[in-house]
């Protein structure tokens, strides 16, 4: 075991390095720049230019540039922020609450709700309920996020009145019921596509359980229904789902990143939008390294809580 988990977290690092390497390159070579802003606004010189640029060791090579911001990063040091001078750290932290909220709200209701259908379908399979949820998990794995959000936006905000158009909260008022009210219509626009693969997996799952022959060799005992489907099929059926979280971060992470840009939701989505635009790179960086080390660590998480329960997967 501690031989599969040395050599998961070797893979996990090796990939971090190549994405950092891929990004930082990326973004550099993009065009524009860190001082396209301030040469923008006329209110700098060439000579100012100039001496920002060396300053922040943008009259460096690339590589050099890539490898001491690398070994900056390994050291605690992310940098500062090209826009405000604070440290990428602490502005990442200042929005990080708000995007964990969003998607944790998001991730309990895709769970409960998506397990739920998932598990019906698969017991009354091709039912008119089935059915509609089959339609409903394409409907909903077909339309962007941003659309649906626009569309939440019009119908309970413009029209209805119900639920407010964006924002964490409102200005002040910090109480907890504001709180919930304002997260309501992100988390379900959020929770919509995950609750449409949860779906679909759970079904699927669900489906290769109950068609096992200790199933059929419990029903044949005589054993309770309701103790064959808790006890055995969906205990089983569930280890499949462990993975299954693991490679939904990613899903999870891209979709808020449009949730919050529908609903200006002050969360790492909006703010990795806002540092794009400023060209901040400490930022930009600080954020994909961090969403690609979340994304990294959840898949390391699934793969080892899987080994456990299942040992020919570490044997492999």
């Amino acid at each position: 075991m501690a031989r599969y988990v040395v050599n998961r977290l070797a893979q996990a690092v090796m990939l971090l390095v190549i994405v950092s390497g891929i990004g930082f390159a990326i973004l550099h070579l993009a065009p524009g720049g860190p001082l396209s802003q301030f040469a923008v606004s006329g209110q700098m010189t060439q000579e100012d230019l100039d001496r920002v640029t060396r300053q922040l060791g943008l009259d460096r090579p690339l590589p050099i540039q890539y490898l001491d911001w690398f070994g900056r990063m390994l050291k605690g040091d992310w940098g500062r922020s090209y826009r405000d001078g604070e440290t990428v750290l602490s502005v990442i932290s200042s929005h990080l609450g708000a995007t964990l909220e969003l998607m944790a709200t998001a991730t309990i209701i895709a769970v409960l709700l998506g397990c739920w259908i998932g598990i019906l379908g698969a017991l009354r399979r091709y039912s008119l309920f089935d059915t509609l949820a089959t339609v409903g998990a394409m409907i909903a794995l077909s339309i962007p996020t941003f659309w649906f959000g626009l569309v939440t936006i019009y119908v309970f905000s413009v029209k209805l009145g119900w639920l407010p158009a964006g924002n964490r909260q409102t200005v002040g008022d910090g109480s907890f019921l504001d709180l919930l009210h304002h997260l309501i219509a992100p988390a379900m626009v959020l929770a919509l596509v995950e609750t449409a693969m949860w779906g679909r997996f759970m079904r699927s799952s669900m489906l290769e359980v109950i068609n096992q022959d200790y199933i059929r060799t419990a029903r044949a005992k005589g054993m309770p229904e309701w103790r064959i489907l808790t006890v055995h099929a969906l205990r089983n059926a569930l280890l499949p789902m462990i993975t299954v979280a693991g490679l939904q971060f990613p899903t999870l992470l891209g979709g808020a990143l449009v949730a919050e840009t529908v609903f200006t939701w002050p969360g790492m989505g909006r703010l990795f939008l806002d540092s794009i635009g400023y060209r901040d790179y400490p930022v930009v960086m600080g954020i994909l390294m961090f969403s690609a080390t979340m994304v990294l660590i959840g898949s390391l998480l699934a793969d080892i809580l899987y080994a456990v329960v299942d040992p020919r997967i570490r044997v492999g």
